[in-house]
């Protein structure tokens, strides 16, 4: 994942999992770090590595962790951000003295090494992130928010949630692939379905293990010359008219205004207590928020997927920068 300010505040999953005596400990804390390898992936793609004796107590729970990148002040760095319990501190803070930071998924965590991963897009947006990433260097102060592996909790900030289904259909763009890579490669031996992912070159299409039953596409949006999203939105509804059956139709779905709206609809377990969605399919999309909205309608509302089977994530929009 990366987004930007779709994203600007702490999202609590249902069904976080709290030990009673760990309950009053911030399931995610700020980490003070250093960049110790910066490696060019490919054209779109560039990988920092954030290292510190502080990061042994990072949460390793793979899958799309959600974890904050905080970027330094001019003036001060991190001096003004908030240690421990750090949302409300930082939301008092004066303007001059709040760090910004953008949301992105934890690549790899090696809490024995305390290193983390962290996989970037390159772009030019006129964004802070961009900026920051342009100018980053081996060697520089760095500060992450993520999960503490000491609170008790787990799972915080992670959405996939495939609650035993059989089949998976998972798809994204370019924002979405560090995501999907650690999604994919947790999947289990006798996984079946079909990964989608839309990158602007060719060269983008990163090495990616999956299992036997599993195809991974990769759409470069280059090769075609197609606007952001396309090829995505092309892809699903094939892939979906041609293997999912029909389920009914008609199913009414929200409208999500993603101008000024977060599209993020992630179910939490099923509809009733203890049932299950043994044997169905379960879709994962995320990425720019128009074409995401695009998929969702197309599932849910024409296909009549249930919507118990789906999550929805709006990364970011196309043709807004980051705030």
């Amino acid at each position: 994942m990366l987004t930007s300010s779709l994203d600007a505040s702490p999202v609590t999953v249902e069904g976080d999992v709290v030990e009673p005596e760990a309950a009053s400990k911030p399931a995610h804390r700020p980490y003070r770090a250093r960049i110790v390898r910066r490696v060019r992936l490919s054209p779109s793609f560039v990988r920092l590595t954030f290292a510190g004796p502080d990061l042994v107590d990072f949460g390793a729970d793979g899958l799309d962790q959600r974890i904050k990148v905080v970027l330094p002040l001019e003036a001060t760095g991190f001096d003004t951000f908030p240690s421990g319990d750090w949302w409300g501190g930082w939301r008092a803070l004066p303007d001059h003295e709040r760090n910004p930071f953008r949301t992105y998924t934890a690549r790899a965590v090696r809490p024995a090494l305390g290193e983390v991963d962290v996989d970037f897009v390159v772009h030019a947006d006129g964004g802070p992130a961009a900026a920051w990433l342009a100018e980053v260097s081996v060697g520089d102060d760095a500060m992450l928010v993520g999960p503490d592996a000491t609170s008790g909790v787990t799972g915080s900030g992670v959405e996939w949630n495939p609650r035993g289904a059989s089949s998976v259909l998972i798809a994204g763009d370019e924002t979405a692939v560090p995501a999907v890579s650690s999604i994919v490669e947790s999947l289990p031996s006798d996984a079946r379905g079909c990964v989608f992912l839309e990158v602007p070159t060719a060269d983008d299409a990163l090495a990616l293990v999956a299992p036997a039953g599993v195809s991974v596409h990769w759409l470069p949006r280059s090769t075609s010359g197609a606007e952001h999203g396309a090829l995505l939105i092309d892809a699903v509804r094939g892939w979906t008219k041609r293997y999912v059956a029909a389920w009914h139709h008609g199913v009414e779905v929200d409208e999500v205004d993603v101008d000024h709206d977060i599209l993020w609809d992630v179910p939490q377990g099923a509809a009733l207590p203890g049932q299950a969605l043994e044997g169905e399919l379960y879709a994962w999309l995320a990425g720019e928020a128009a074409a995401i909205k695009t998929l969702r309608r197309f599932l849910v509302a024409e296909v009549g997927i249930d919507r118990r089977q789906v999550a929805f994530m709006g990364y970011w929009r196309l043709g807004r920068a980051e705030l």
